[in-house]
């Protein structure tokens, strides 16, 4: 399945619009990973396990949004918009919104 921010394929005209689609994951903090994540920050470098959990959490929401166009009969999404936020009284969960249009070229 072709999943693309941009509104057209190159070369591959769409057939049918089917409607908009979105895949939402939200993962939770963890508090030793924190820990280790606020080391990191005072003494520099990246954070690994953030990086990962990320990039994990990204992938299931774009995986949602492929699964939710295929039960729509499409092949591809277009117009794809990821967001991320954070949420929770502590700010403690972050949110990986993907959202696009469902069509079939």
């Amino acid at each position: 399945m072709v999943v693309t921010t941009t509104p057209t394929i190159e070369g591959r005209p769409i057939q049918d619009y089917l409607g908009i689609v979105t895949g939402e994951v939200i993962v939770g903090a963890n508090l030793f990973r924190d820990l280790f994540a606020n080391i990191r920050d005072i003494v520099g470098g990246r954070s690994g396990s953030y990086e990962r959990i990320l990039r994990d959490a990204r992938e299931q929401a774009i995986q949602e949004l492929q699964a939710e166009c295929g039960s729509l009969g499409g092949n591809a999404v277009v117009g794809v918009d990821l967001d991320y936020e954070v949420i929770g009284d502590t700010g403690s969960m972050l949110m990986v919104s993907a959202s696009g249009t469902a069509v079939r070229i």
